[in-house]
This record gives C-alpha cells, sequence and structure tokens, in this order.
C-alpha cells in the first residue's frame, strides 16, 4: 500500500461530496462514515514445529441497513485496519449499487501465506472463525475469499462454522467449492461484471468491439479473466501486465491471454517474447512496466490489480477514452477529478467490480434454499442487474452533469439511506 495516500480518507472524502450532494445533515454523514463495529483479536496457532505463533486478525462492519453484512477476508503480511475499514465501507456502498439486500463489512489476518504450510494455513483458518464465531453467519455477516484466500480456506471456514454451530451451515461463508455449496460462476463474476458494463459503456461512446483496443494492468484472477472475456468478446487485448511489468502489442491486433498465462506459468512472469506452440512472434511485442501501460494509447484501460495507479503525477498522461475499475480504489481522488475535467469516462469500482459480491449473494441464497443455479442462470441474472445499475448510474450522470463515480456514490447512499440506518 503506498503510505503516502490514506485510502480511507480517499472514500470518507468521496462520501462526504454525497451527504452534501443529497442534502442530508452532518450527523447523516458520520453515521454512515464510522464503523457499526471494529474487531480486532489475536489469533494462536500451532506450527509445525510445535511452537505456537501468534497473528493479528481483523473484522471491521459497516452498515446492516440493508441486509447482513458482506465482505471478504484477506491473508497478507501488509493486512491493516485502514485498508480493512476503506474496504468494508467500500462493500457496504457497492452492495447498496448493485442494489442487493446487503451492508458491508471486511476482515484480515496480517500473515504471510507463503511462510505457512497448508496444514498451518489450515488451522491459521480455523481459529479466524473461532475468533469471530459470535459476530459471523448466515444473517449476521457472511465473509468471503479476498486476497490470498481461496474456495479451499472458505471450505475450511464454514466446516469450522458449521462444527460450532452444531449444524450443516453452509450460507455462512461464500467462495466455496462448487461441491460445498458453492456458486457456478464466481471465479471469473467480477471480471464477467466488468464485462457488461464496459459492453454498455462501449455502445453509449459507439466503440465498436473489434476496433476498441484494451490494456489491462494486474494479471491475477480479476485481471486474466477479464483479459480472456474481453478477448472473446472481440475486443483487441493489446497490452497485459503484473507486478513484475507486462508486454504491449506493437501492432495493435490484440492476443489471447491464454496464451500469455501458458508463458507466465512455465516462466513465473509475463515476458515479451509471445509464442504458441513452437511458432513465436518475438519482434512485434515489447516489453512494458506497469507505469507506461497505463499511459498507452488505447481505447480503454483497465486497473485490476492494486490501488493508487492513477495519481495527479500521471493523471495527465492517461489516453485512454475510457477506465474500467476492477481493482479497488485504483485512482485517487485527485486524478479522479483531472480524468473527468479530460473527458475521460471512468466506471468506478463500486459498480465496476460488483459482479464478485453479486455472486456471492447469488451463492448465499442458493445455500438458503438448497438450490443449485447453472452457471447460464447466474450469469443471465448477474447481465441483468449490472446493465440496470450502469443505466442509472448514466443518467443520473447526465442529469446532473457530474462524474459516474459521484452518480454511483449518490446513487448507494441515497439507497442506504432510504433502507434507514440502524
Amino acid at each position: 500500500m503506498n503510505n503516502k495516500i490514506n485510502p480511507f480518507k480517499n472514500v470518507l472524502k468521496k462520501l462526504h461530496e454525497t451527504t452534501k450532494a443529497l442534502g442530508l445533515e452532518e450527523s447523516v454523514y458520520k453515521k454512515l462514515s464510522t464503523p457499526d463495529a471494529v474487531l480486532e483479536k489475536t489469533i494462536i496457532i500451532t506450527l509445525d514445529n510445535g511452537e505456537t505463533a501468534e497473528f493479528k486478525g481483523y473484522r471491521v462492519q459497516f452498515n446492516n441497513a440493508r441486509g447482513p453484512y458482506k465482505g471478504g477476508i484477506r491473508f497478507h503480511p501488509e493486512a491493516n485496519l485502514d485498508e480493512v475499514k476503506t474496504l468494508a465501507l467500500l462493500m457496504a456502498a457497492k452492495c447498496a449499487v448493485a442494489n442487493i439486500p446487503l451492508g458491508g463489512s471486511k476482515g484480515g489476518i496480517q500473515v504471510d501465506p507463503k511462510s505457512l504450510s497448508k496444514d498451518e494455513m489450515e488451522r491459521l483458518s480455523r481459529a479466524w472463525v473461532r475468533a469471530f464465531f459470535e459476530n459471523i453467519g448466515p444473517d449476521k455477516d457472511i465473509p468471503a475469499p479476498d486476497v490470498y484466500t481461496t474456495p479451499q480456506i472458505m471450505a475450511w471456514m464454514v466446516d469450522e462454522y458449521s462444527k460450532i454451530a452444531g449444524k450443516e451451515t453452509p450460507a455462512a461463508f461464500t467462495g466455496k467449492p462448487l461441491d460445498k455449496g458453492g456458486s457456478a460462476g464466481r471465479e471469473f463474476s467480477t471480471s464477467q461484471g466488468g464485462y457488461y458494463v464496459l459492453r454498455e459503456l462501449a455502445k453509449k461512446l459507439k466503440l465498436k468491439p473489434e476496433s476498441t483496443t484494451v490494456a489491462v494492468q494486474g494479471f491475477g484472477n480479476v485481471g486474466y479473466h477479464a483479459a480472456r472475456i474481453l478477448h472473446d468478446q472481440g475486443f483487441k487485448v493489446v497490452a497485459v501486465s503484473d507486478s513484475k511489468g507486462g508486454i504491449c502489442d506493437l501492432r495493435s491486433r490484440g492476443m489471447d491471454p491464454r496464451h500469455i498465462m501458458e508463458v507466465k506459468k512455465k516462466r513465473g512472469a509475463i515476458e515479451g517474447c509471445y509464442c504458441v506452440g513452437t511458432v513465436c512472434d518475438c519482434e512485434n511485442y515489447k516489453k512494458i512496466t506497469n507505469k507506461e501501460l497505463l499511459e498507452l494509447p488505447v481505447d480503454v484501460l483497465v486497473p485490476a490489480a492494486m490501488e493508487n495507479q492513477i495519481t495527479e503525477q500521471n493523471a495527465g498522461k492517461i489516453k485512454a477514452k475510457a477506465v474500467i475499475e476492477l481493482a479497488n480504489g485504483p485512482i485517487t481522488p485527485e486524478a479522479d477529478a483531472m480524468l473527468f475535467d479530460r473527458g475521460i469516462y471512468v466506471v468506478p469500482d463500486i459498480l465496476a467490480n460488483a459482479g464478485g459480491v453479486i455472486v456471492s449473494y447469488f451463492e448465499w441464497l442458493q445455500n438458503l434454499k438448497n438450490e443449485h443455479w447453472s452457471e447460464k442462470d447466474v450469469l443471465t441474472r448477474l447481465e441483468k442487474i449490472m446493465i440496470k445499475e450502469f443505466e442509472n448510474i448514466w443518467t443520473i450522470s447526465k442529469v446532473k452533469k457530474i462524474d459516474l463515480r459521484s452518480a454511483a456514490y449518490i446513487l448507494s447512499i441515497g439507497r442506504i439511506v432510504e433502507a434507514g440506518m440502524k
């Protein structure tokens, strides 16, 4: 995390602007900006060598006026309360934008997952559940995977929860493996939702997929699937990157992200040589940095990695016509204003990457009803929500002559206030 930019302050600034725009009293802003609960626990496990180890565990809950809290759990060495509070508040806003009956939460453990064995990870996962059992559950707070947490970790957690509860409780967690009550389509739902809003925006801007160039920053689960889906839908993915750097297609013909992933798996990084089978086409691909990717002359930029990637230092160099925020908070408020002034459309994170929480909501519903929906059914429902809420935000932005993020917050906060804050 960039220590010079406090993400929680960024979100609070936007929240304050929104409450003023809605004509709400200062007391309403204070209520909206204050977590319902900030929980910290010391989590102790036994390591494989017999020694004990202590870890900081967190859970922050933000506003359950619209329904139970909902949010991921991240295992990361830099997990901290400012980060977790930010993401919990964003999740409350995201659920309201999507118009699903959930509040916001986020949790985590300050740990380097790579330093633990599989058995130690299981012990840590189960210990987190024991520590926060009284605070979570299908009708209280429903955790899900986040950074460095997986469907397997959710399987351990829901198993531990069920043991303590004394009954099978699959709806206590989402993001589970399919055979443990997980939902079809969950693995790529964030990216799929991002595609739906990009498709709708492209229609507004009269951009045809076959002639629309896209650069994707981040090649983890979200970035890879976004690049793959966009490629399959006819968009020209001309640049991708991960934390170590990336490549761009000098011819702007587009590349197949599946082949890039094959190279990354073999070599451990995205490299400036693109091979399919025994045929290599190296002279037409250039190695680039993450900074260079952001400033490429493409039609659409998709930040799908970390926060604070576009700041007032580089916002003037962004050449894309549109930015789709699949990462949380990749643009600072100062940069946001600069992009709007330059006529660059930004579909904000609270809508653009809401596909993940929407399909998590579908998983929760399926578990509560003891149902299993097909992937086609899941994606059809997701598409309907993403299109409807994009149209709502687009209309607000045009009527009020404001940027899409401001419109999204007006829609979101209006719904939370209307629900009656608890």
